[in-house]
């Protein structure tokens, strides 16, 4: 296996993992698609359906709370402030090719 068949599939951006700030990637196709994980393997994985299903039924009965809770922390927590910073800019910008004269003299 290559390296690149391993990151196929994801975008690297940061994320926190107990308390501190560490790379991380955003899975960009397959059943995880824009879900932020710690191993770009995760991505491709299998998905474990009784944990899907619990997290399902959490939702449905906690989760506007989950919802205020989690807004409030990444309005202030400075943490949370630093890595939407540190996110936001992180796209490449292919530089436009040039028409006309195609280097005729």
């Amino acid at each position: 296996m290559f390296l690149r068949e391993l990151f196929e599939g994801v975008a690297t951006v940061f994320g926190t993992s107990k308390g501190k700030t560490v790379r991380k990637y955003r899975c960009t196709s397959g059943s995880r698609k824009g879900r932020i994980v710690a191993k770009p393997a995760t991505c491709t994985a299998p998905k474990n359906m009784k944990a899907a299903n619990t997290l399902k039924k959490t939702r449905r009965s906690r989760g506007s709370t989950i919802d205020i809770k989690r807004s409030r922390t990444k309005r202030t927590n400075p943490s949370s402030q630093r890595l939407g910073r540190m996110n936001t800019g992180r796209r490449t910008i292919k530089p436009k090719k040039r028409t006309g004269s195609k280097g005729r003299i």
